[in-house]
């Protein structure tokens, strides 16, 4: 994706975060998938996936408290 794609892009925080670290991980959407960035450098790199991964993501989380994948999980 462009960074043009990402400019009006709504980026938030984790609720985890309390809303005001610069230490954390972002997340939009962005048209039909879910970009994720580092708090710390806005204008950098950013992970997109596709919106089941995220959920899927998002729900391990959840499960188990973490989400180390190792390749070739998912």
């Amino acid at each position: 994706m462009k960074n043009t794609e990402f400019a009006s892009a709504i980026w938030r925080k984790s609720s985890h975060s309390g809303g005001v670290s610069d230490e954390c991980v972002e997340v939009a959407g962005v048209r039909s998938v879910i970009a994720l960035r580092d708090s710390k450098d806005p204008n950098g790199p950013r992970l997109v996936v596709g919106r089941e991964v995220f959920l899927s993501l998002v729900s391990r989380i959840k499960k188990d408290g973490s989400a180390v994948l190792r390749a070739g999980e998912g």
